[in-house]
């Protein structure tokens, strides 16, 4: 998703890793997001809501931060991010639901100094998008479909893209 834009832009292409926390027995559920450097995004409603400790909290935080950072070794061969103090980035994601990953993401790059942050997606849910259009500097959403239950129902085909895919768009020349 992100590729065709850097081409389209004739703009540096790079990443950010980040994972979801789980909630206590069911790690679909978001207790928020972690970047690999650390930073994170709390559903702080779903937090209070579920009662959940201080202690699995840190727990779980490290853990996905460890896997985000792993993902990111992977992917990237380092751990520096791409310069962009006083540039503007545009963050492309594939869809949002709820936005935990995409806000630990915007938590990151917010302490990079970007002189602006972009966000663009081709499909979000409604009130994630007005809540996200408050914390960057511009918000692309092709699709605000009134009906949302996941990303992957507005694609013909949803297949996780390979490590090895996402490595060869980010080391072409």
């Amino acid at each position: 998703m992100a590729a065709p834009v850097a081409a389209a832009l004739d703009a540096p292409l790079d990443v950010i890793a980040a994972k979801k926390m789980g909630a206590p027995g069911n790690d679909e559920l978001a207790l928020g997001a972690v970047t690999s450097t650390g930073e994170a995004w709390y559903n702080d409603r779903l937090i209070t809501q579920l009662d959940v400790d201080d202690s699995y909290l840190e727990r779980e935080r490290r853990r996905a931060a460890t896997v985000a950072a792993e993902k990111l070794q992977n992917y990237r061969g380092t751990d520096d991010l791409a310069e962009t103090t006083d540039r503007r980035v545009i963050l492309v994601d594939d869809g949002i639901a709820t936005g935990a990953t995409v806000r630990a993401c915007l938590t990151q790059l917010r302490g990079t100094g970007a002189a602006a942050i972009v966000l663009a997606v081709p499909v979000a849910s409604p009130s994630t998008a007005d809540d996200l259009s408050e914390q960057v500097d511009t918000l692309v959403v092709v699709e605000t479909p009134d009906r949302f239950g996941a990303v992957g129902e507005f694609y013909q085909n949803f297949e996780q893209v390979s490590d090895a895919e996402a490595k060869s768009f980010l080391h072409r020349p």
